[in-house]
């Protein structure tokens, strides 16, 4: 497993590439996930879940927003 922080993905669109991402944000900030012209947002949730990567922590789907162009 990699030293860097990551995060388990729920919700949000089904092709999502990855469920399991890199924490790119400061501590208890969203993630905002590029895809499709856009970017999913993913809120922290407090809770943890258990993957194959380790226990990680949850962070839910909230909203979309388009690119612009």
């Amino acid at each position: 497993m990699s030293d860097k922080a990551k995060a388990l993905l729920e919700g949000g669109p089904d092709d999502l590439p990855d469920r399991i991402v890199p924490i790119t944000a400061a501590p208890g900030a969203d993630l905002k996930i590029e895809l499709r012209n856009g970017y999913e947002h993913f809120r922290p949730t407090g809770r943890l879940s258990d993957t194959p990567e380790g226990r990680l922590p949850v962070y839910e789907w909230w909203e979309r927003t388009e690119m612009p162009g």
